[in-house]
């Protein structure tokens, strides 16, 4: 499946969510060419949602609250934050904290039958699975390194004295060492003798 078909037909299942689908008459108004494809560049010209829309209105907001001051309080508390220093600040963070429960709310009630979940942020057509896939080519200086030992219980020992090449210049971890014994460096102890 092509990155065009995979969008198209993550858009599709996402018209029919009815949290952001913003009106009947957007929905029918999606353009279609002669196959009955939808037309990604119409209908990414303008947005069909906000994220406003996923926020409580102001005056909601303002009457309606969740979460209550000694609910917040032992939120606070199990996050190891300190309380609010005034009544202000409380109320600015219940007010943060019901908007966020509001959005939580809103995203979960998406209907997302039929929408495969998301199994990782990365190319998954066959070219991006070519470019990450590792072939013997990029593991060769690696076995290079390795030798096969033992007749009846065979093994892979790493060869001694041999280095994976390391590109650009040598880190010394030393270098910046205050105090050094050997090649170690010395960390003091906050206790006084």
């Amino acid at each position: 499946m092509t990155l065009k078909q995979q969008l198209t037909r993550y858009i599709q299942a996402r018209l029919f969510a009815r949290t952001f689908v913003t009106s009947h008459q957007r929905h029918t108004s999606i353009e279609r060419d002669t196959n009955g494809h939808i037309d990604l560049e119409k209908l990414l010209s303008k947005p069909a949602w906000s994220v406003a829309s996923l926020l409580p209105l102001k005056d909601q907001e303002a009457t309606v609250s969740e979460v209550s001051s000694k609910q917040l309080h032992h939120l606070l508390r199990l996050s190891a934050l300190p309380p609010p220093k005034d009544a202000a600040e409380e109320a600015q963070m219940l007010s943060t904290l019901t908007s966020q429960l509001h959005f939580v709310k809103e995203i979960q009630r998406v209907d997302t039958s039929g929408v495969e979940p998301l199994r990782s942020l990365r190319d998954e057509t066959a070219q991006g699975e070519n470019e990450a896939e590792l072939g013997m080519d990029a593991l060769k200086s690696a076995l290079d390194m390795e030798e096969i030992r033992g007749t009846h219980y065979r093994r892979i020992k790493r060869k001694q004295g041999v280095r994976l090449p390391v590109e650009g210049e040598q880190w010394d971890p030393l270098g910046t060492a205050t105090k050094k014994a050997g090649r170690f460096f010395v960390v003091e102890g906050g206790k006084n003798d």
